[in-house]
């Protein structure tokens, strides 16, 4: 009888969002600890993001917080899609570096995924029970507010 065999290599903890792709945790730009909290920024005064080569689309995980760049300010300051907080570890994913093929998921919490595949679809995964592998190529993890995500504890696996 055939099995399903997962092997992955690498893994990241998911950061639910209606509007930020899961990042290739292969892709680090940069990373560090913001030293302030202005609304829709990233500042970090070691940040240097220009020597770094951060670009406008990169994704940023910051805490609870995914959030994409969308524009280099100064070698210091990001304008981002999301405000990330004061005192935040925080990583910048490239997105030259990313590619689209999509990751596998663990839900560590029972409940409600919904996902977008690798092939453009919305798909909600219901009943979805703790210590599940989902095997299907995934891009993105939406949002609870919006669409019905409630699982917690959900880890993309390359």
């Amino acid at each position: 009888m055939a099995y399903q065999k997962l092997q992955a290599g690498r893994a990241l903890a998911v950061i639910p969002s209606n509007t930020v792709n899961i990042p290739n945790i292969a892709a680090v730009s940069a990373s560090g600890t913001t030293t302030a909290g202005t609304a829709d920024k990233l500042t970090d005064t070691g940040g240097d993001f220009i020597n770094k080569r951060v670009a406008i689309g990169d994704i940023i995980y910051a805490g609870t917080v995914a959030a994409t760049v969308t524009a280099i300010d100064s070698s210091t300051i990001l304008s981002t899609s999301a405000t990330i907080p004061t005192n935040t570890a925080y990583t910048i994913y490239s997105q030259a570096n990313n590619p689209q093929n999509g990751c596998v998921l663990y839900c560590g919490g029972e409940g409600t995924i919904s996902v977008v595949t690798a092939g453009g679809d919305t798909v909600e995964f219901v009943g979805v029970p703790a210590g599940l592998f989902i095997p299907v190529q995934v891009l993105k993890v939406n949002a609870s507010v919006v669409t019905g995500t409630i699982a917690t504890n959900i880890v993309a696996l390359w």
